[in-house]
């Protein structure tokens, strides 16, 4: 009983110290998980998980620095939840890692929102979402070596084409792209050697800092695909890509760069896949809408000898259509026209002035690269972008 009562006075005086040097509030650790819930029912993601976590839908939550579903576990968000991030810049993301999944699937009228807390929001007040699967990439040497991700330092990459990261459906990233420096930047969607047995279908970047979709190698297939106002690529490609993207609307803002830029592998890594393969995804049905012609830009670059198959495209607005680059050696772009491996199905321009600029040192015509020029229709976004998307 003594002994009792000298604990319980103990933990008096712990609280009372407390108390009175307005110390921070006591941390509880579970299992690796930090939680960090308040008085007024916020509740503060960071840290690692490593068991699963489901949302609930009357809570609210605030990303507040690197949050990292672990191998094993399941991230779940229910339809409609807008999730809010620290405006701090590129340490705060939201990551699903090898072997974990992510079950966010909305629904026209229910979106799934990520966005700043900021009370005047901007492009680049955090990370973004990222993605990291056991898909072939080629920025590596066998199939079961991995790379690491630019932000996080996070491995991604294997010999699973059909690797299972989980389901976005109707999902909305907002004001993300903080950059770390230079070289690690995040995009709104960062897919790293992600399979096709995820599901993704309507998916939105608004207002990013850097790329609106990036895809490091993997097979994943996505459909339903928008971006507005990304002020680096809207849509981009490395490391050996080759999954499908169809119906795709790309709309560039004041700040941007490419409507599509796209490489055949990670030219700060080297092709180093045996035998080397290429990024070779294919495009069914895509708009991608500029600035109007005299602004400098392209809509596609494809370089370091990517391929593509477009089909059914429309392009407005641009100085350049296409503009491809490379040499006949290390980054062999041209290649893919040649050996019709590149193909432009069904394409219409309007206010581009060059269709195509070839800087590939293969020697090809445009009609070897595009078939179906003014057939093209692009993309209905005014039917499948109502009610969840934002302009």
């Amino acid at each position: 009983m003594k002994k009792t009562l000298l604990l319980l006075s103990i933990i008096l005086m712990i609280f009372a110290s407390c108390a009175e040097d307005q110390t921070s509030d006591i941390i509880i650790n579970y299992n690796g998980i930090v939680d960090q819930t308040n008085n007024q029912g916020v509740i503060y993601l960071s840290g690692t998980y490593v068991e699963d976590l489901t949302l609930i839908d009357t809570n609210t939550y605030i990303v507040n620095g690197p949050m990292i579903m672990a191998s094993g576990t399941t991230l779940t968000i229910p339809a409609g939840m807008t999730i809010e991030a620290l405006a701090a810049g590129s340490d705060v993301y939201v990551a699903i890692a090898q072997g974990a999944k992510i079950i966010a699937n909305g629904d026209a009228n229910n979106p799934i929102i990520f966005t700043s807390n900021s009370t005047t929001p901007a492009a680049g007040d955090w990370g973004g979402l990222i993605l990291l699967g056991k898909a072939p990439i080629n920025s590596v040497t066998g199939g079961t070596s991995t790379a690491t991700s630019e932000i996080g330092s996070l491995p991604y990459g294997g010999e699973i084409i059909d690797d299972n990261s989980g389901s976005l459906s109707y999902v909305r990233v907002q004001y993300s792209g903080g950059k770390a420096d230079g070289q690690s930047e995040n995009n709104g969607f960062s897919f790293y050697g992600v399979g096709n047995g995820t599901n993704v279908d309507h998916i939105q970047m608004f207002e990013g800092l850097d790329d609106g979709v990036e895809f490091f190698g993997g097979t994943v297939n996505v459909s339903y695909l928008s971006v507005i106002n990304a002020q680096d690529d809207s849509i981009d490609w490395t490391e050996g890509y080759s999954g499908t993207i169809t119906e795709a609307y790309v709309e560039h803002g004041p700040e941007h760069d490419k409507g599509i830029e796209a490489d055949g592998y990670n030219t700060d890594i080297g092709n180093n896949s045996n035998p080397i393969f290429w990024s070779h995804p294919t495009i069914t049905n895509v708009t991608i809408i500029g600035n109007g012609s005299g602004t400098g830009n392209e809509a596609v670059r494809l370089r370091a000898g990517t391929r593509v198959t477009i089909n059914n495209a429309y392009i407005e607005g641009f100085d350049e259509g296409f503009d491809m680059d490379g040499d006949t050696t290390t980054n062999p772009t041209g290649e893919g026209v040649v050996a019709d491996e590149t193909n432009v199905i069904d394409i219409t321009f309007s206010d581009v002035i060059l269709k195509l600029k070839n800087d590939t040192l293969f020697t090809f015509s445009e009609s070897d690269l595009i078939s179906g020029d003014g057939n093209g229709t692009g993309t209905d976004y005014t039917t499948w972008g109502a009610g969840w998307t934002v302009n």
